[in-house]
C-alpha cells in the first residue's frame, strides 16, 4: 500500500460528517456549473435546517440545478454571495435575500488568494485519485482550484464519474480534509439547436473568422449558431474560459486542430465545460485540453499573445453610442460581468484579434429593440464604449472602434431591426447625436 493510499482512506468519511467540521459563521466556497457536490450540498442543507449552522456565507458562480441553500426559511443560516447569478439563485439576489459582487472573471482568483474574501472551507468535487495520489478537479478547474487552495478546509466529493482533465487541474490528497466517496452522473447541459435568428447571427461572425484563429466562445443559442457557419474552416484553436458539445464536433471533423496557436499550440485551453456526458467524455484524460485557473486563462495579456484571437460575447442591449450591457436588466441583477471584459481586451490586444459582442437585435418577441438610445436607469455597463469594437446582430455588423459617435449612431441603427430604426434615429437627433 502506498503512503498516500493510507492518507487517502484515513479521511474517508460520510458527507453528514465531513459537514460538521464546518463552522458557524464561516466563509465557503461552493464549486458550481455541472460540477456541483450533490451530498455535500444536500448534507449542509439538513445541517442547516436542523438548526446545526448559523451565519454561514457561500460564495459561488454559476451553480445548475435546484439552490434550496437560498430558501427564505435559511435566512440567518445560509446566506449565498454570488459572483455570477444563475436563474437558480436570480430571486433571491433581487429580493435581497442573497448578495452579488460584480468583478471580472480573471479577478476572482485574486479575491480568495489576497484574503480579500477570506474561505474557511471549500466544497469541491474531484475525480478519483491516480497511482501517484492527485486528484483531478474534473469539469471546473478556473475558480475552484484557487478557491480550495486559499481555504483551511477542503471537503472533496470524490465521483467514480468524474472526468480526468489535465492541465493545472489536479490537487494531491494530502491537501484534502475530508472525502466523501461518491458514484453519481454530472449535471448536463443540454445543447439545443439554433433557430433561424442564431443562425443568421452566425452566418455574420463567421465570416469575420480567418482559417487559423483561435476562439473564445461560450454556450447558449448564438455561439452555437456561429459553430454551425464553422464547418469549412481550417487549423482553428480554442482558448476560451469554457465551452460545450458543438467544439466536439469541430474536432472531430477536423476543423479545431489548435496546430496554428501562437500560444499553446495543439492544445484547447480552459478553465471549465459545461455540457453532456458526451463532452465529459471527450475531455477525459485527453491531451488536447488543458484546464487552467482563470487567473491564467483570463488574464488579458495571456490572451493576446493568441494571434488572431477573436472573442464572442452578448448582451442584453447596447446603447447607440457602444456601451454594452450584459449583465442586468435595468436595475434587476440578470447574471454577472463574467469574462467578457477579459476577453474583449485580450482579443483587442491581439496580434489580427477581433472582439465581437452578438445578440438579437430584438427582445420580447419582436417588441423591444436591443440597439437602444440609452440604457435603463440602472443597467450595469460591462463593456465599455471605449472597449467596444463589433456589434453582431441578425442585420449585420457594426464596426465601431476609433468611429465617432455620429458613425456609431449611423452604424448601430444600420443593424437595429428595421421597425425601430426611424424611432432610434428621431431619438439620436434629439439627444444631438446626429
Amino acid at each position: 500500500m502506498n503512503a498516500w493510499t493510507r492518507i487517502y482512506e484515513s479521511k474517508i468519511t460520510t458527507a453528514a460528517e465531513a459537514i460538521k467540521s464546518i463552522p458557524d459563521n464561516a466563509n465557503l466556497f461552493l464549486t458550481g456549473n455541472c460540477s456541483i457536490p450533490t451530498a455535500l450540498l444536500d448534507a449542509l442543507v439538513q445541517r442547516a435546517r436542523a438548526g446545526d449552522v448559523a451565519g454561514l456565507t457561500i460564495h459561488q458562480l454559476l451553480t445548475l440545478g435546484d439552490a434550496d441553500y437560498v430558501s427564505p426559511d435559511l435566512a440567518g443560516k445560509i446566506k449565498v454571495n454570488a459572483m455570477f447569478i444563475g436563474p437558480n439563485v436570480r430571486q433571491a439576489v433581487n429580493d435581497g435575500r442573497a448578495d452579488f459582487t460584480p468583478v471580472f472573471l480573471s479577478e476572482i482568483p485574486g479575491l480568495f488568494k489576497q484574503d480579500i474574501i477570506p474561505l474557511d472551507a471549500s466544497l469541491v468535487h474531484l475525480s478519483p485519485p491516480d497511482e501517484h495520489g492527485f486528484c483531478s478537479y474534473g469539469v471546473e478547474v478556473g475558480v475552484t482550484k484557487p478557491a480550495a487552495g486559499a481555504s483551511r478546509i477542503i471537503i472533496a466529493e470524490v465521483n467514480e464519474r468524474m472526468p480526468r482533465t489535465l492541465g493545472d487541474s489536479f490537487i494531491h490528497v494530502s491537501k484534502l480534509t475530508h472525502v466523501v466517496p461518491v458514484d453519481y452522473p454530472l449535471i448536463e447541459l443540454a445543447q439545443g439547436e439554433p433557430g433561424e435568428l442564431e443562425k443568421a447571427i452566425g452566418a455574420h461572425v463567421a465570416e469575420m473568422i480567418p482559417d487559423g484563429a483561435t476562439l473564445q466562445l461560450g454556450i447558449g443559442a448564438i455561439p452555437d449558431g456561429v459553430l454551425y457557419y464553422l464547418t469549412d474552416k481550417r487549423d482553428l484553436g480554442i482558448h476560451t474560459e469554457l465551452f460545450s458539445d458543438g467544439v466536439v464536433d469541430l474536432v472531430e471533423m477536423g476543423v479545431v486542430t489548435n496546430e496554428r496557436k501562437t500560444l499553446h499550440p495543439g492544445k484547447i485551453i480552459c478553465g471549465m465545460i459545461l455540457g453532456s456526458q458526451r463532452l465529459y467524455d471527450f475531455v477525459h484524460d485527453n491531451a488536447m485540453v488543458e484546464f487552467h485557473p482563470q487567473d491564467y486563462v483570463n488574464d488579458p495579456f495571456i490572451i493576446a499573445k493568441n494571434d488572431s484571437m477573436v472573442s464572442i460575447n452578448s448582451a442584453i442591449e447596447v446603447d447607440l453610442t457602444g456601451q454594452v450591457c450584459a449583465d442586468s436588466m435595468g436595475h434587476r441583477l440578470y447574471s454577472g460581468v463574467g469574462g467578457q471584459v477579459d476577453f474583449v481586451r485580450g482579443a483587442a490586444r491581439s496580434k489580427g484579434g477581433k472582439p465581437i459582442i452578438a445578440l438579437p437585435s430584438t427582445a420580447k418577441k419582436g417588441t423591444i429593440s436591443r440597439i437602444v438610445p440609452a440604457l435603463k436607469p440602472g443597467a450595469g455597463v460591462v463593456t465599455s464604449r471605449n472597449d467596444v469594437h463589433y456589434i453582431v446582430t441578425e442585420y449585420g455588423v457594426a464596426d465601431l472602434y476609433g468611429k465617432t459617435i455620429r458613425q456609431r449612431v449611423e452604424a448601430l441603427i444600420g443593424i437595429a431591426h428595421p421597425d425601430f430604426r426611424a424611432d432610434l434615429r428621431k431619438q439620436a437627433a434629439a439627444l444631438h447625436y446626429i
